[in-house]
């Protein structure tokens, strides 16, 4: 069962949730204030520590590491470079999983794949050979960790489930952060999604994301907001698990 709150709510002792200032104040003994319990989550520790600005509402973020495949990094680097890149400033990944010789024909794939091995060591990237990994495998096990964020010019990029807060951006951006410039936006609100109990048998990753999706889609609930899996029914789902609910809410939710 999904149950949505309109108001805010609060997250005490990292199991509780609590409707208001003055139930988390008795529950913990002490004052509340309302913006350091917003300092106080996941979203705002990983923004904050990426945030190049002074300003913890407008955003100006630099990431840890970029990833792209073969249908988008060639349009990225060559935008970079024709703007006066001269090396990756930071680890940028270029996998080899979505173009395919049968599907295109020709030797058009073949000659983006050797577009990127030589961009890589030319300018310093991470170069995933064909058939080895597809992105997203290859972040969450070579690029993913606790605090940290990755850039990706897919719309599948998130790896929340390893603590590590991903977007998926258009190609354009890509480029700014190869340049050395900043990924620049508002400051997201925060949606605490509660979990209690475990998954009854046969109930898989899909069908928990396919719920959520349904509870909040229509109604623009998590449209531009972060979503952050809180309450004691986390430790009864799998890292797998959590993996596949994390991916599959992008697919459903899109840009909502």
């Amino acid at each position: 069962m999904i149950k949505l709150t309109s108001g805010g709510v609060y997250l005490v002792n990292g199991r509780e949730l609590c409707g208001t200032r003055e139930e988390a104040q008795a529950k913990l003994g002490k004052p509340v204030d309302q913006q350091q319990a917003a300092a106080g989550t996941m979203a705002y520790g990983i923004l904050k520590a990426h945030n190049q600005g002074d300003s913890m509402d407008s955003l100006n973020l630099k990431f840890d590491s970029l990833t792209s495949h073969d249908i988008t990094y060639v349009g990225i680097i060559q935008t970079a470079r024709a703007s006066g890149m001269k090396e990756f400033p930071i680890p940028y990944v270029l996998t080899n999983c979505h173009n395919s010789l049968c599907a295109v024909g020709g030797t058009i794939n073949e000659d983006d794949h050797k577009f990127a091995l030589s961009a890589a060591k030319k300018y310093g990237g991470i170069y995933v050979p064909t058939n080895m990994a597809v992105i997203h495998s290859y972040n969450r096990e070579m690029m993913s960790g606790c605090g940290r964020m990755i850039l990706g010019s897919d719309s599948h990029t998130r790896y929340g489930a390893l603590g590590t807060m991903a977007v998926g951006e258009g190609g354009g951006e890509l480029a700014k952060q190869l340049l050395g410039r900043t990924y620049d936006f508002a400051r997201p609100g925060v949606i605490a999604i509660y979990l209690t109990g475990s998954p009854k048998p046969g109930v898989g990753p899909h069908d928990v994301a396919l719920s959520i999706c349904g509870a909040v889609y229509a109604n623009g609930y998590v449209k531009n907001k972060v979503m952050e899996f809180v309450g004691p029914g986390i430790r009864n789902l799998p890292v797998e698990y959590r993996n596949a609910i994390d991916h599959l809410l992008v697919l459903h939710l899109g840009n909502r």
